[in-house]
This record gives structure tokens, sequence and C-alpha cells, in this order.
């Protein structure tokens, strides 16, 4: 993401570029070439080589303090369960830029979350000498963005390559940031950010994972395959139904140009050009079916609006069965549910009561898909 999307965009807008990373190969690669090449998965597989670019190690803490106490803006790609781990070398940064340093900083997390960069400014804040707070508010600003751009695992023989879908986005809420940064080309500046990010997560981020959690019961190895398979594609068009008729009630979008955002996402996932593992999307289930999160965030929403729910409890369901080895939240759900039973997994990592009516709806249907499940594990080893 960092690579394929937001470094792109800003070194087209004139800017340099240094990656901050753990990767000794790519930190070495990085200084030597400073450039890389970006792949566009269309019908030309264009190539956009990407210039003005250095790196840093991640372990070498003074030289990114330097950095920071230089630079004009600071953004993340680490995923927001990531975010705290970062947060001590951003307040290192920070410290040290405010001794003589008084250009305005932003620091934008483009991660997939709502008000991750107001996360990592409370986490990087918590490293910072309180009597700076004040000074720190003046010139550094946080703003929030929703960022949008499929990403797949990569597999060229060059470690800094990187292929990416054609469709991108990304939105900064204005009314968060200082003033004096210099242009991004492409991004979209607006002054209340909610719509966008909810937009966003609620359709590309729910439609995703839901296509990885029914295509890894269905044992299919990528989402193109996934998307190949006509009842489970309108089974996640269903789901992506549901979460727009809460989008469209809360925001008061056009339902016309909303069923065409839905409809560009479902081709975005079928890009034949892309080849994007089910279970690199499925990842993380214990964060993805978190309260605040992509699948029971919109669930919850849309029921108190007394609208429908089925197909996104049915996702959940699927979502708890996801337990793919090489995954340690997989694991860990899968040993949870094994050990307390799905009704406390239910309340404990869904953060939904028992008292709830959909408690025991996603409960019922994830013993029905378990019960579904055994019966074609078993019938493959029959054969």
């Amino acid at each position: 993401m960092g690579r394929g999307f937001i470094g792109l965009l800003l070194s087209k807008s004139g800017y340099e570029v240094c990656f901050v990373t753990r990767n000794k190969k790519k930190i070495s690669l990085l200084k030597q070439r400073k450039q890389y090449s970006v792949y566009i998965a269309n019908q030309t597989n264009d190539q956009i080589d990407v210039k003005n670019i250095t790196a840093i190690s991640s372990q070498d803490k003074a030289s990114v303090a330097k950095r920071i106490a230089e630079t004009d803006l600071i953004t993340t790609a680490v995923g927001v369960s990531n975010l705290q781990n970062i947060a001590k070398k951003i307040a290192d940064g920070i410290e040290l830029r405010l001794q003589s340093n008084t250009r305005p900083l932003h620091i934008i997390a483009c991660e997939n979350g709502i008000g991750a960069s107001s996360k990592l400014k409370k986490y990087v804040y918590e490293h910072i000498q309180k009597d700076l707070h004040e000074k720190a508010d003046r010139y550094v600003a946080f703003p929030n963005a929703a960022v949008d751009r499929i990403v797949p695992a990569q597999n060229h023989e060059d470690p800094l390559e990187v292929t990416v879908e054609p469709y991108f986005e990304w939105v900064i809420d204005r009314s968060e940031m200082l003033g004096g940064l210099p242009e991004i080309k492409d991004i979209k500046l607006v002054d209340s950010l909610e719509a966008f990010i909810e937009r966003k997560l609620f359709t590309v981020n729910t439609g995703h994972c839901c296509a990885a959690y029914y295509g890894y019961l269905q044992g299919y190895s990528t989402i193109q395959e996934v998307m190949d398979d006509p009842k489970l594609k309108a089974e996640i068009k269903k789901v992506m139904y549901e979460t727009g008729s809460l989008l469209t009630e809360k925001y008061q979008l056009d339902e016309t140009e909303h069923e065409k955002y839905i409809n560009n996402i479902l081709n975005r996932f079928s890009n034949p050009g892309l080849t994007d593992k089910v279970v690199r999307v499925g990842r993380a289930p214990i964060r993805k079916l978190s309260k605040g999160d992509r699948l029971v965030r919109p669930t919850l929403q849309t029921y108190d609006l007394g609208m429908d729910v089925s197909h996104l409890t049915k996702a959940m369901a699927a979502a708890l069965l996801f337990d793919y080895s090489k995954d340690h939240e997989a694991i860990k759900l899968k040993q949870a549910i094994r050990k307390n039973g799905i009704n406390q997994v239910i309340t404990k990592y869904l953060g939904i009561p028992s008292s709830h009516p959909i408690h025991n709806r996603i409960a019922n249907k994830y013993k029905e898909f378990k019960h579904k499940y055994q019966l074609r594990e078993k019938a493959k080893l029959t054969l």
C-alpha cells in the first residue's frame, strides 16, 4: 500500500519520499536505485516508475527522529493494530522537531479504519512530554483519511515492484488540517469525512472480507475465483445492499449512484489482472469482527434503523469459521470457540450481548454453516 498507492501519489506530486521499514533488502535497494516500478492491473499492464525515493531503517531511531524533525508529511500504512507500535518513534521525532522547526507537520494514518489518525495521535501523545502538548497542537495535525486501492500480495522477482488495481481514492478531512501542506495530486479534500470513510469501509471492506470468508468455506484460493461463482457473488452483493440501505439513509446518498458504486466494486474484485488470495483478504478475523469494524458496526447500525441484516449476520457466521492455520487470530478464534462456545465468543469478540436479537441469529447460522462444512469435508475424505 505504501509503495503502490501513497508513495506513488506523493512522488507524482513532487515530494521526496522516504520509506521507513524493517526490511533490510528493500532499504538497500531503495537507497541504491532511488526509484521502483508500479504496474497497473489493466489491459495494457501500464508501468509507472516512481522516482525521488529513499529509505531508512525503522530500527535507526536517531535517523527516524531527524527525518520527522525536517519533513512536511508523515503517512502510515502499517495496519490499525500496529499504530501503537510506531507511536514512540513518531513522538521522539516531534519532540526533536519542536525544538527548532515551526513549519506545520501533517500526520495521516492511511489505514482501513475509522478515525485511524485520531487513534495514532492518542498513542503518540502518550509518549510526548505533557508540557509540550499545547505546542504540538499548534504545529502538528493528525487529519483523518479514507484510502481505497486493492494491493494484493506480491510475487515479483524484484522485491520493490508492486502491482495494483487501476482504481484509487484518497480522501482527507480538510477541517483537521493546519494549512501549509504542499499539494498532493489526485487527492480529495472534504469538510466532513465520515460519509466517505463509512461508504468505503462498509462497502469495499465489508464486501471484500465477505468474499474471503465465503470463499474460504467453499475451498477457493483467490477472490477472483469467488467472484466467478454466481451464487457467492450474489450473496456478497446482497450484503453490500444491506450496508447500502444504511448508508443511503444515514447520509442521504443517491440510491442509483450508490448502486453504481456497488457494481463498480464488484468489478474491481473480479479484476483478472490481480491474484488476491482469500487467506490474505480474510486475515485477522478478530479485528474484522470487532464492534467498531466492517461487519459488526454496520450490522448494528442497520438493525437499529429497522432494516434487514440477514445477509450481514450470515457473513459474520462465515467469518467465525475462518480457521486458517497460518493466521494467529484465526487460530485464537477457533480455540476460543472450542473452549468457551460460540455464544461467549460472540459476546466477547463481537461485542454483541446474548440479550441482543441478532446474537442468536449469528450463533444459529454459525452452527448451520459448521454442519454443512463438516459434511463437505467428510464427503471429500470419502472420495
